[in-house]
């Protein structure tokens, strides 16, 4: 016999026990994921948003045309604050990879369009090897090779416009599109992009700003007298701009605006289907049905904050990460991988601790720091998305890190057990089985079964990080994609009855 439904107020209680076991998304504590402006009643304004339009559908503009008149406002205040020209147009998307999305598939399609025939090139992208990971996400749904260009010291870890030009010369008539980032966010500094887009001009191919992360602080820190390098629609060649509205504009996630030069450049974005017997299905981006919750709120928080707003907490971000990275090159073990020019930092140690236990230290310490695995020979980074709502605790946030610091060295760098170590080496991330990944999870400690009984995920990730940093980035994701995939695994019995346990 089936239960009854339980109580509204019982679920939502189960609702708040659930959450608590979930970083905190306010306070300035958690430096990643999450982006806190510290204002709370902008922060209602956006929630009442959300939930006033979480019924309605963005797939219809002309049947929820507050939807359209929002989104048309909002592409048009980015478009003003990155120099878009008379003609800029765009759309809001769901969030920084589904703009990369549609920024590639359009390149895509605009390749094909030049290079019409059955002998047409295979489309390719060239790509500094610090540009998001979501173009390689784009790279796999569309078939377009994604060509890497190797950033370092060298170069500030900025793009390599030497090594660009070389890549494009050999791709010749398969280049589609150049990208630049606006920052990168593995080390928080801008490609040149001039020269970037130049070199995508000049071969008739498009340039694509990923501004996800820096769009709305950037030309703040610009006004603001920072020395910030052009990356907007100011710089000829520049055909499209991703940006945020859900990391600095502070809006509810999930919000991104992709911009197009002009509405030519748009067109291979948008689909229309009339091939069935339903309604003629018009999407411009990828997405159909869209809840009108997240541009409402996204709406109401740029509204709410306004320019002098924005100006106030960009104040407030840069201002804290001056206030971190002078006082993290005082701190004995640890260095500022490379100045920023925005609101990221990236932190490596010296050989007498660990990025991984400094994070698991800093955790203990009630503050979350993003590890990030080594790469190219570079070493593991300690990575900090700071918010305005971080600056007023920034005495606690250095104090917590030269202790985690010195935690981490007085325990030491992780060691991997040799067999282990050997194990890990001797796995063919084309051929992973259930065996080889239950191998793994013995060995880090994990546990689970194959079955979806769950992980015995640790509270202290240092050694599992560890482990993952020994193997190469195809075993790696090989790997990751099995941890996720276990971690996915249903309740069964769980809807109309009593609910998830808390």
């Amino acid at each position: 016999m089936t239960e009854p439904a339980p109580p509204a107020d019982d679920l939502l209680a189960q609702l708040r026990a659930l959450q608590a076991r979930d970083l905190p998304v306010h306070g300035g504590r958690t430096l990643a994921y999450v982006y806190d402006s510290g204002l709370a009643e902008v922060d209602r304004v956006g929630r009442e948003a959300v939930a006033a339009y979480a019924g309605s559908n963005g797939l219809d503009p002309t049947a929820f045309p507050s939807l359209l008149a929002m989104e048309n406002d909002l592409v048009g205040t980015a478009a003003d604050l990155l120099d878009g020209p008379e003609g800029c147009v765009g759309n809001v998307t769901s969030g920084g990879t589904e703009s990369v999305l549609l920024a590639v598939q359009g390149a895509r399609d605009a390749h094909a369009v030049r290079h019409p025939g059955p002998d047409r090139p295979a489309p390719a992208m060239v790509l500094p090897d610090t540009a998001h990971a979501a173009f390689h996400k784009a790279a796999h749904y569309f078939g377009v090779e994604a060509v890497l260009v190797p950033t370092g010291e060298r170069t500030g870890w900025r793009a390599d416009v030497e090594a660009t030009a070389a890549a494009l010369d050999l791709l010749g008539d398969r280049a589609a599109l150049v990208v630049a980032s606006a920052p990168s966010y593995a080390h928080g500094v801008v490609d040149p992009v001039t020269e970037l887009a130049a070199l995508a001009a000049a071969r008739g191919v498009r340039c694509h700003v990923d501004a996800c992360i820096g769009g709305w602080v950037l030309p703040w820190a610009a006004r603001q007298g920072r020395a910030v390098p052009p990356w907007t629609f100011a710089v000829e060649g520049v055909t499209s701009i991703s940006v945020d509205l859900h990391k600095y504009a502070y809006a509810p996630k999930g919000t991104s605006v992709l911009l197009h030069r002009t509405a030519a450049l748009r067109r291979p974005q948008l689909f229309a289907s009339a091939a069935w017997p339903g309604y003629t299905m018009l999407n411009p981006t990828l997405q159909s049905t869209r809840s009108g919750g997240p541009l409402a709120g996204a709406w109401a928080v740029v509204r709410s904050i306004g320019d002098t707003g924005y100006d106030l907490l960009v104040r407030d971000v840069l201002a804290a990460v001056d206030a971190i990275v002078a006082a993290a090159t005082d701190i004995p073990g640890l260095r500022v991988v490379v100045p920023p020019d925005s609101s990221l930092v990236a932190l490596a140690t010296d050989e007498t601790c660990d990025a991984f236990t400094v994070c698991d230290e800093m955790a203990a310490r009630g503050w979350y720091v993003q590890p990030q695995m080594s790469f190219a020979g570079h070493p593991p980074t300690v990575h900090l998305s700071v918010s305005a709502a971080t600056r007023p605790h920034v005495p606690e946030l250095v104090t917590a890190l030269a202790a985690s610091v010195a935690a981490a060295q007085a325990a030491g760098p992780v060691q991997v057990d040799p067999g282990v170590a050997a194990y890990v080496g001797a796995l063919d991330p084309a051929a992973l089985t259930d065996a080889d990944f239950d191998g793994l999870l013995d060995a880090a400690g994990l546990g689970g079964p194959s079955d979806g009984g769950g992980l015995d995920l640790p509270t202290r990730m240092a050694e599992v990080n560890a482990l993952l940093d020994l193997a190469a980035p195809a075993l790696r994701e090989a790997v990751l994609v099995s941890f996720l995939d276990r971690l996915q695994r249903p309740v069964r019995g769980g809807t109309g009855s009593s609910g998830p346990a808390a």
